[in-house]
């Protein structure tokens, strides 16, 4: 659980290739746990997230993340998740340094088990090229898809992975692989102008 809490921390502008390496120094150094972060020298920290780009920075709010969520929430990271609200656990989320709507809706819903839907590049991407917004907020394309969605934790974290996955391979930032993409129909008029 604690693990997919420091990823989310760790993959904001960065790949999540980046990420796992972060993630693989962290458990090498024996640092895979809120205590053992909250307690490592800055410089030792920095060392072993220097993959995951802003490295400092994410040292510093990583280990801020774990010093105050120990401090308010004893009873550990499983626990606290667990017994809050999902509106509740996400409110708190955001009021930690660092943590803003996507990671903690990741945190909320990967490692909390919460119907929280993630909003990330990709889910905006292939939404404006679909025609079913441009320029909105975080909250609006959040709201968009909770409305039209069940509720559900398997559900959102499913129609998240398949809208990575549709991002990733087919629904590219530059030069989109149209050709075989599961959507093409649908977006073909609306991104190339042709029906």
């Amino acid at each position: 659980m604690f693990e997919i809490c420091a990823g989310a921390v760790l993959t904001q502008n960065t790949a999540w290739t980046n990420v796992e390496k972060a993630l693989k120094a962290l458990r090498a150094e024996g640092l895979m746990a809120p205590e053992k972060i909250a307690s490592c020298p800055l410089p030792r920290l920095e060392r072993a997230l220097r993959s995951s780009g802003y490295f400092r920075q994410k040292a510093r709010r990583l280990r801020e993340f774990c010093r105050r969520a120990l401090a308010e929430h004893p009873e550990g990271l499983e626990a606290w998740f667990s017994a809050a609200r999902t509106e509740d656990l996400r409110a708190e989320l955001l009021s930690y340094k660092g943590v803003g709507p996507e990671t903690a809706d990741s945190m909320a819903l990967y490692a909390g088990a919460k119907a929280s839907f993630v909003v990330d590049a990709y889910t905006r991407r292939i939404g404006e090229r679909l025609g079913l917004g441009r320029g909105l907020s975080y909250g609006a394309w959040q709201e968009l898809f909770e409305a039209a969605l069940v509720p559900d934790v398997k559900v959102y974290n499913e129609y998240h992975a398949l809208l990575v996955k549709l991002g990733k391979d087919f629904c590219k930032k530059s030069n989109p692989l149209c050709a075989g993409c599961p959507l093409d129909k649908a977006c073909r008029k609306l991104v190339w102008g042709r029906a």
